[in-house]
């Protein structure tokens, strides 16, 4: 009797038997017995050691080259103080005094005081910016040229068109330095990163490639897409890239895991445009519903729609120095700017009576509009004055029709502008000296 009182008590042994039978028989009848709450924490810190270990921070070289991450405010944005947040749209830059409720004989001086005033405050000066000029027409696409993109040393630039290749040219003497195949239809978009040795490319057969610049090679695809990929954008802080394409939708990419963060879904037809910005609203998307709209990142949800176009709206730029934007589609008034955070209207670009394929501004303030029948319109983006109107001249062996421009962008320094077109050809204007 005495022995058996020296026996260790059984609860805690059945516990550890039963457990161990658990394991080897997952699926019987003993699902219903919890794991020990102290083994369950040690199991879990040792799969976070070992899994995580080398990823919880980068390594000191990664992180001088980073930078800074994550959305910032836009501390080297110029805010501008035109355009009126609620109210007329049609009135800009600087709001007339209210008129008179009664028009009376004794009020009628004060009225007219008013509109004189309101007329005065829309006459502002435009800045003077030198006449642009054709430099130099590059031939060796075999169909139209869809998309330019200038990469970040501005040594080079990228052309994508209807023969499926992407081409590389030396920015300076114009000659073709790669060809780069891969696509098996149009190439419609292009963007060279910053932040790393790559290229990214979407097209019309639904892909998006990110291609290493270091061995010319596609070292990722990105899949998800229903249909055309029409516009793509990287943000310049995040490694986050943005498609938008024919199934009416933008996407959000991780662009080293090649997760699809987010699907931005809320328009009715094909997205022909998206941009990215450091700062709220981070990603903008014009539609062939006629709508811009305005995103939230983080939430992957409409901050605002601006429904003021009234046709498709095929193209957008984001101002580099100042917090705006503009967008452009087909049919009077089809040119128009924003103001950011929150998309207030500004004024309209009146005048460019085309379908505007391609818009693009520099950090000078010249903005310019290029359209499906082959006009070229350089604007005062402060004020909306054009200063000058050109025509593209379509290349020998190319019929009048084929003089639209589909693609273009000015180059780091803002003193060459690319163009790409309906004759197959990239075009380069520059700034004429005095």
């Amino acid at each position: 009797m005495a022995s058996t009182s020296t026996l260790p008590p059984l609860e805690p042994l059945l516990r550890t038997s039963v457990k161990r039978t658990r394991d080897v028989f997952a699926s019987s009848s003993t699902d219903g017995v919890k794991d020990d709450e102290r083994s369950a924490r040690l199991k879990l810190s040792v799969k976070i050691r070992d899994e995580y270990k080398y990823a919880q921070a980068l390594p000191p070289v990664l992180l001088t080259q980073q930078g800074q991450v994550g959305p910032a405010r836009p501390k080297h944005l110029k805010a501008i103080t035109a355009g009126p947040s609620s109210g007329d749209p049609n009135m800009a830059l600087i709001p007339a005094p209210a008129a008179p409720k009664q028009s009376t004989l004794t009020s009628a001086s004060a009225l007219s005081q008013a509109l004189t005033r309101h007329k005065t405050t829309r006459t502002i000066k435009p800045e003077f910016h030198p006449q642009w000029a054709l430099k130099r027409v590059i031939s060796g696409h075999l169909g139209w040229v869809r998309s330019v993109a200038v990469e970040p040393g501005n040594k080079w630039f990228a052309t994508g068109a209807g023969d499926r290749v992407i081409k590389i040219w030396d920015l300076a003497s114009g000659e073709l330095k790669l060809s780069l195949t891969g696509h098996i239809s149009t190439v419609r978009g292009l963007a060279v990163s910053s932040r790393h040795p790559y290229l990214f490319s979407c097209g019309e057969d639904k892909m998006v490639k990110c291609w290493d610049l270091e061995n010319n090679k596609v070292i990722r695809h990105y899949h998800g897409h229903l249909s055309g990929v029409y516009s793509l954008s990287l943000h310049p802080t995040l490694d986050v890239l943005v498609t938008a394409g024919r199934d009416a939708s933008a996407r959000v990419w991780d662009m080293r895991t090649k997760a699809n963060i987010h699907v931005l879904s809320g328009h009715t037809a094909t997205v022909a445009a998206v941009k990215c910005q450091e700062s709220d609203p981070q990603v903008i998307t014009g539609s062939m519903d006629s709508t811009v709209r305005l995103w939230d990142l983080a939430a992957g949800k409409t901050m605002v729609q601006l429904t003021h176009h009234k046709k498709s709206v095929r193209s957008l730029a984001v101002h580099p120095v100042e917090y705006s934007f503009a967008s452009g589609s087909a049919g009077g008034n089809n040119i128009k700017k924003w103001k950011c955070p929150e998309g207030a209207f500004v004024f309209n670009f009146p005048g460019h009576n085309a379908i505007i394929n391609t818009l693009s501004v520099n950090a000078e303030g010249v903005f310019f509009s290029g359209g499906d029948n082959g006009t070229l319109t350089f604007w005062d983006y402060a004020t909306g004055t054009p200063f000058q109107t050109l025509d593209d001249i379509p290349q020998p062996g190319s019929l009048e029709a084929e003089a639209g421009v589909f693609c273009s962008t000015f180059d780091q320094t803002g003193t060459r502008l690319i163009t790409g077109g309906a004759d197959k050809t990239i075009k380069i204007y520059a700034e004429q000296s005095q």
